[in-house]
């Protein structure tokens, strides 16, 4: 039997999620197909051709398929699930929002945020919010897991690796049991979260979205970094939903982690255990996060911000 790897992409390139889950497949020893699904794909089936571990590219490119609203791609999968031992996907919003429904519609259970694969149908994933590690078992006749790919390095593209190419059959048109209707985009020069190498957060203790941004933004300009923010932060309206780190939010694991105000709930530090260098700012000696920062800072963030912009 093979294994179905649900490509994550922003329509040009492959997001690092999914490279990072076709290493964690190569574990399993089977043969891995990388599911595409969009419109206009030309620039991308080159791409996933190219990528180690990858043994077959299967297409499904229709133009309704442009934005991958999940109630029409996951009955595509259905329909070649039975085919697969394992369907596996990146811990991606969007492999979030897809992979359950195929996992309902296969009666199966569904298994996120796997650390670690033991075998076919063995893993590990963390539960309550980090605080352990359950190893869990499934006699279901197929796998559907998103797979946190901090713990995996990303499957490198090999030229010499070209992979065959299968389009498999489309609707002319969706489901249309939910439609698209508007996306706003923010444009920035700044890596995205959940793949920079270093990330600054603020916490609600920044005051207003204004100062939020004032503060950190210049700091994350000369140190090239992404900005996330904690959920009090985000709940409070001082940055966007898609900066939230944690649990419930982007997880990630950078070289160097900066929390600044945040205290550290679990639900946040869950989020960031995988950091290599976690450093914490805040004005309460006994917050949590400084339980799990390799480096501490008893001030102001406000005072202590300015200059560490100034001395970098």
């Amino acid at each position: 039997m093979s294994i179905l790897i649900l490509a994550d992409h922003n329509g040009h390139s492959l997001k690092i999620s999914t490279r990072q889950a076709v290493t964690a497949a190569k574990l399993l020893g089977d043969e891995t197909h990388l599911l595409l699904v969009g419109a206009n794909l030309d620039e991308l089936i080159e791409e996933a051709r190219q990528l180690s571990g990858v043994n077959k590219v299967l297409v499904a490119d229709a133009p309704h398929l442009i934005h991958a609203v999940a109630e029409d791609i996951a009955p595509l999968i259905t329909c070649i699930a039975a085919s697969y031992r394992t369907i596996i996907g990146g811990h991606s919003s969007f492999t979030r929002d897809v992979l359950p429904r195929v996992a309902a519609m296969a009666d199966v259970s569904m298994i996120s945020d796997v650390i670690e694969i033991l075998d076919y149908r063995t893993f590990k994933r963390p539960i309550y919010a980090g605080n352990l590690v359950a190893t869990v078992q499934s006699d279901d006749p197929i796998q559907v897991l998103t797979i946190r790919g901090s713990r995996y390095k990303p499957s490198e593209s090999n030229p010499a690796n070209t992979a065959d190419v299968e389009r498999i059959e489309v609707p002319t048109q969706g489901l249309q049991l939910a439609t698209w209707q508007s996306e706003t985009k923010q444009s920035s020069d700044r890596p995205e979260l959940g793949n920079a190498r270093i990330v600054i957060s603020g916490g609600r203790s920044l005051g207003s979205q204004e100062k939020f941004q004032a503060t950190l933004g210049p700091l994350a300009e000369k140190l090239n970094a992404a900005i996330g923010a904690s959920r009090a932060a985000v709940d409070a309206g001082y940055a966007p939903n898609d900066a939230q780190v944690g649990q419930t939010g982007t997880q990630v694991a950078p070289d160097l982690y900066i929390a600044f105000g945040i205290s550290g709930s679990i639900q946040h530090t869950a989020g960031i255990k995988d950091s290599k260098v976690i450093v914490a700012v805040n004005l309460d000696p006994d917050a949590p996060i400084f339980q799990i920062a390799d480096y501490g800072l008893v001030a102001d963030l406000f005072d202590v911000i300015p200059q560490l912009t100034n001395a970098v």
